[in-house]
């Protein structure tokens, strides 16, 4: 949503209209309970503010969600369009670390306001207000009856449930139309990974709004958010762990791109069409991140080679190349204590190995190579092909794929190759990083080089040359007869 397309602003506009049509009800009601809509909606807001708040720690990173307990909470206890006037406030107080931020924080609210909207009217439709005690919020008058235990869950859960869909759905929408994701990818996911912390919210709303109808009133009321509140906060930390383990992962990336300049900018790309041959292959989304990352860090081994054998131009001795088939193994050793990687580790010690089991750093074959490794290899081949180099111009994508499919059976697994060529002829290839733009590139006859990938160069006389630069190594890594 950096750059909004115009079919993303539209959406986004129909959402507020949306929104504003929802809220609207509540001003032309006479009934509404504005007290209870106001503490409601400046507790919510308060939950928000207190999140990003500096002198509890830094900002809570966007992702992990609001705090939705006091919305639910106002779904039970308020009408429909009242409850969606609480979201609004809170909704546009969110935490947000990307641009546009206003765009977003409108995006929040209007979205907040419509699924509170409709989780009200699923709550109406079951009888909820009823089993909950009915009656308004505040205000003096006869007691309450009291909840109807156990039929009070069941409008409520399907409340809960229609919260969840509504913010699932329509953030789907935004990504396939701000993103232009295919629809089956843009909400994969989403519902599935939301469902149960939405459900959890649901039950401390509910036992919000049944100790605000009882006898000791806002009080015990508040009490309950408490813990629910407390265990958010730690979730939030948990995060920004994670955002640090990220941050790490970046720095090592960028110290890669400084060691060895001739690839700037390949690990983005190589994560990058790792996670599309994931997604064709129909990867959870949390094994896709996983390839994503190994992809990213493939090459983070290149820190324990000496630079000037990263950069040289001459040919390099069989004992230089030897050192530069260690790669691998230093990026294993280097990452092995960030535990949060998983599978990440294997593809990166393992995604030089050849399905002929010609490969390093120990020869493993066909199914013997991880699956991770396997997906890494066709995109680091594929971006080294694609990519210009100071020796090799960039292939056009056709012939890249054209030449995966070549070596597949041999040097990668044909069931990867075939993933990657279906993935781009769907989406089409767009490097998220542009590399080496400001390198000299020799003249075309040096055109057809493949370095860094495992394929050999393809050239007049012998596919592999003998005794490879040192920016070649990789690439001429592969024996002569397999691509």
């Amino acid at each position: 949503m950096r750059a909004l397309p115009p079919g993303a602003r539209g959406y986004i506009l129909c959402a507020v209209l949306a929104a504003v049509a929802c809220v609207t009800p509540a001003f032309t009601d006479s009934g509404t309970p504005w007290a209870a809509v106001a503490l409601l909606a400046v507790l919510y807001l308060g939950c928000e503010l207190v999140r990003t708040c500096p002198l509890l720690g830094s900002r809570v990173p966007e992702g992990i969600g609001s705090f939705f307990p006091v919305v639910l909470a106002a779904v039970f206890l308020l009408p429909p369009a009242a409850a969606a006037l609480v979201a609004v406030p809170g909704g546009f107080a969110g935490t947000v670390v990307q641009r546009p931020v206003q765009v977003r924080r409108v995006w929040h609210g209007a979205q907040q306001a419509i699924a509170a909207w409709v989780a009200g009217q699923a709550y109406g439709l079951l009888r909820g207000p009823a089993a909950l005690g009915g009656g308004p919020a505040t205000g003096s008058g006869p007691p309450l009856p009291p909840a109807d235990f156990p039929y009070v869950l069941l409008p409520a859960a399907v409340a809960a449930l229609a919260f969840c869909l509504v913010l699932t759905a329509l953030d789907g929408g935004v990504l396939a139309v701000a993103e232009r994701r295919p629809a089956a990818t843009a909400w994969r996911g989403l519902a599935t990974g939301s469902l149960a912390p939405h459900c959890v919210h649901g039950l401390a709303g509910l036992m919000m709004a049944v100790m605000w109808r009882s006898p000791y009133g806002l009080p015990a009321a508040l009490l309950v958010l408490l813990p629910m509140y407390i265990s958010c906060w730690v979730f939030a930390q948990y995060h920004r762990e994670r955002a640090a383990h990220r941050a790490t992962i970046r720095a090592l990336v960028q110290a890669v791109d400084i060691k060895d300049r001739y690839t700037r900018g390949h690990s983005e790309r190589v994560g990058q069409a790792s996670a599309m041959i994931a997604r064709q292959l129909g990867m959870t989304e949390e094994r896709l991140e996983t390839v994503r990352i190994a992809g990213i860090l493939h090459d983070v081994g290149k820190l324990g080679v000496p630079t000037r054998l990263l950069r040289k131009d001459g040919p390099l001795t069989p004992e230089e190349r030897r050192i530069i088939e260690l790669h691998p193994e230093y990026g294993h050793e280097m990452v092995r204590g960030i535990g949060s990687l998983g599978e990440a580790r294997s593809a990166i010690l393992h995604h030089h190995e050849r399905v002929d089991g010609s490969g390093y750093p120990y020869g493993l074959a066909g199914e013997e190579i991880p699956v991770l490794a396997r997906v890494v290899a066709v995109a680091d081949a594929f971006d080294a092909m694609t990519s210009t180099r100071s020796y090799s111009r960039a292939r056009p994508v056709p012939v890249a794929l054209a030449e995966l499919e070549r070596c597949a059976g041999a040097q990668f697994d044909p069931s990867m190759v075939r993933a990657l060529i279906e993935a781009i002829g769907r989406t089409g290839w767009h490097p998220v990083v542009t590399s080496d733009e400001d390198l000299q590139v020799l003249p075309a006859a040096a055109s057809a080089g493949v370095a860094g990938a495992g394929l050999p160069e393809r050239r007049p006389g012998p596919v592999a040359p003998a005794q490879p630069t040192g920016r070649e190594a990789e690439g001429a890594a592969a024996p002569r007869g397999a691509g």
